[in-house]
């Protein structure tokens, strides 16, 4: 939980992983390209008091992850998003024994929540009804552009990705988190592409769509599709930490995703390691759009409390302590 200014902000991460990079898991080149684009990101985006060591961003372990979060870093729940990358890491890049042994050691912080890949056919079917009973899923993340064989990507809306959608629906799994964002090296820019959002989003009206990192650099494609399907939500993965370098930018996100989608389909989320969540849950805390920007209306405490927490948790089913609830009016 986070306090400031008698204000109570309940804090749920949306977005966190529990990765090893390191070298003796890359299975080529390309798991080497991928960590450093990570680290990139790490490092131009953030404080110069907030930057790891490249050793220790590799690998950093669930202690340093529940001290990071929990300790440190205001969260009063998170969600593991696992990218698996096969192609490029031994084991894995997100590693589902770790993060799943963590959220059975913390239940009421952790929620894990799995992936597929709908070119394994039949095959990774059953794995997804099998790891569906094994996690208990609420949710998937799906990474479109990852590679498989000479395939560099997958599409939404392909015939496969149906079934896989359709087995979701009869296994219970409503919440459906898809990256669709800024790419990274070696992956293909076209393949994050937003726009098989939109058909999945209409064929599928009782599963949420979570579009992390909100479309980036696409977010104009992304608020039109977002504006006319009501289960399509932002994830501000990757758009967040932009309060620090390019404040401007971020209020320019931030407020056209309340003009399109409003405040109640907006998540938190710090992309866990790429940032670690304190100091951007305190930055957001006191983010003002600058005055001159006024076709943007100020941020409300509400608005940010929402953003922060009661919309992730709302969909997660996840117990909000009464002080940090919102008075009846306030949701509406």
């Amino acid at each position: 939980m986070y306090r400031k200014d008698g204000e109570n902000y309940f804090i749920v991460d949306a977005h966190v992983a529990l990765w090893d990079a390191r070298p003796e898991n890359q299975r080529n080149i390309h798991g080497k390209q991928f960590i450093d684009c990570f680290y990139d990101y790490h490092r131009n985006l953030s404080p110069e008091s907030e930057l790891w060591p490249y050793e220790d961003y590799l690998y950093y372990g669930g202690e340093r992850l529940m001290k990071d979060l929990f300790v440190d870093g205001y969260v009063d729940h998170a969600i593991f998003q696992p990218a698996r990358l096969g192609a490029f890491y031994r084991t894995g890049f997100g590693q589902t024994e770790e993060a799943f042994a963590l959220t059975r050691k913390h239940p009421g912080k952790l929620t894990y929540n799995h992936y597929f890949d709908p070119r394994f056919e039949e095959a990774g079917l059953e794995w997804l009804r099998e790891d569906a009973a094994r996690f208990g899923l609420q949710g998937v993340k799906l990474y479109t552009a990852e590679w498989k064989g000479d395939s560099r990507g997958y599409k939404l809306d392909d015939p496969w990705t149906y079934r896989y959608l359709e087995t979701c629906r009869e296994l219970g799994i409503r919440n459906i988190h898809i990256h669709k964002g800024p790419t990274i090296r070696p992956l293909d820019r076209d393949a994050f592409d937003v726009a098989d959002v939109d058909k999945a989003a209409t064929d599928f009206t009782d599963l949420n769509f979570v579009v992390e990192h909100c479309g980036l650099p696409r977010l104009e494609d992304f608020c039109w599709i977002a504006t006319q399907e009501p289960n399509v939500h932002a994830g501000l993965a990757v758009a967040i930490p932009f309060m620090h370098t390019r404040p401007r930018y971020f209020a320019q996100i931030i407020g056209e995703l309340l003009y399109w989608l409003g405040e109640d389909r907006i998540q938190f989320s710090s992309d866990y390691a790429l940032w670690t969540p304190r100091w951007l849950v305190e930055r957001f805390v006191d983010f003002r759009i600058p005055a001159d920007m006024d076709e943007y209306p100020q941020l409300t405490v509400a608005q940010k409390k929402k953003i922060l927490g009661l919309n992730a948790a709302a969909m997660y089913g996840i117990d909000v302590p009464a002080e940090c609830r919102l008075p009846e009016e306030a949701v509406a």
